[in-house]
């Protein structure tokens, strides 16, 4: 028997749409024909509805990287050994990793936090120490990767950190990931959550050929074998969703779902990345459906699995530029268009203030 008590709850608001009037009347009214910015007029007008402005801005925007090992990783489900992902850790404080050259770019603070990687690094500049399992998950061909006690304290690590960041006068959280083997677990978190067909989400991850992508299938499909409780397919309910987080998650997926649910919580524009990123928004949103109107999707990426995802969504992605990397590296990318959007609505001329003539 599952006790509801022990899931960290989170209330989600539905959006405001008091303004929508006012915010769409002020696009419209820009120097220009009506729809003529294209994608940028839907985003003004969302970064206005989820601030409740009609002079939205990004402020202090923040790139969350979370970092986690997998036990199932050691079974041959990923292409590289699981030693990368400490050895990715050390190159983000480096600043020598993709998401570092891209956040620096766009005018992003990056965190990253530990929530579980096999590894002891110490006390480290710019690392956060949320270890929740000092070796990573365990193995969930052979049970469940994490107690619902450990999945109930990544969540809450990662909600009180969103939370932080947030005081710190952020308004856009971007989320992003480093763990071996965390494209498996998110093709598990999908397909129970979803119940798309489990070929359908599952992918080639860091490069695995087509030997080592029947063998991540029939692992994957052998993990979901030995699950008694599994919930039926499609329609998976909030309690569903943890206890499918407890069996097949990574903490720094668990972690994620957390940031984002705390994120929503608080009224922060949510940069959702890549096929990780977006298996954790899934189980977020499972949860709190209303988390759906506060997240802007940053590119579709080219994981076998995230346009499935998104079409489930309802989501539409600013860029598809065929990045299958993560790190938060396509919310990075994104970031300008959403100063793009606050910047032609705050900044434009109107018709009447310009003195330009209207349409006749």
């Amino acid at each position: 028997m599952h006790s509801p008590a022990a899931w960290p709850r989170f209330a989600v608001a539905a959006l405001d749409r008091s303004l929508s009037t006012e915010l769409q009347q002020k696009i419209d009214r820009k120097t220009k024909p009506t729809g003529a910015l294209g994608r940028l007029e839907d985003l003004a007008l969302q970064l206005g509805l989820i601030q409740r402005r009609l002079d939205p801005a990004i402020r202090h925007p923040h790139v969350l990287v979370c970092a986690g090992d997998h036990g199932a990783a050691k079974a041959g489900v990923s292409a590289y050994p699981q030693d990368v992902t400490w050895q990715m850790v050390e190159n983000f404080l480096a600043g020598g990793a993709a998401i570092n050259a891209l956040a620096g770019l766009a005018g992003m603070q990056l965190v990253v936090a530990d929530a579980g990687v096999a590894h002891e690094f110490g006390a480290r500049d710019g690392l956060r120490n949320l270890k929740v399992g000092a070796g990573g998950t365990a193995n969930y061909l052979d049970g469940a990767a994490m107690s619902e006690a450990e999945c109930a304290l990544a969540l809450s690590r990662g909600a009180d950190l969103a939370r932080e960041i947030g005081a710190s006068g952020c308004n856009v959280l971007a989320f992003g990931e480093m763990g071996i083997g965390n494209t498996a677990s998110a093709s598990l978190l999908t397909h129970c959550i979803t119940g798309l067909p489990l070929a359908d989400c599952v992918g080639r991850g860091t490069g695995l050929d087509d030997a080592g992508l029947a063998r991540k299938q029939a692992l994957l499909a052998q993990a979901l074998a030995k699950w008694q409780e599994r919930p039926s397919a499609g329609g998976a309910t909030g309690e569903d969703a943890y206890r499918i987080l407890a069996r097949f998650g990574g903490f720094e997926i668990a972690m994620l779902a957390g940031a984002m649910l705390a994120a929503a919580e608080a009224g922060m524009v949510l940069l959702i990345d890549g096929f990780i990123v977006t298996a954790a928004l899934l189980v977020a949103a499972s949860m709190a459906p209303n988390i759906r109107d506060y997240c802007v999707f940053a590119h579709c990426s080219n994981e076998a699995g995230h346009r499935r995802q998104l079409d489930w969504l309802g989501a539409r992605p600013l860029l598809d530029l065929g990045l299958r990397l993560g790190e938060g590296t396509g919310a990075a990318l994104a970031l300008p268009l959403l100063r793009a959007a606050c910047a032609f609505l705050n900044e434009m001329a109107s018709f009447e203030s310009a003195g330009v003539s209207d349409k006749a």
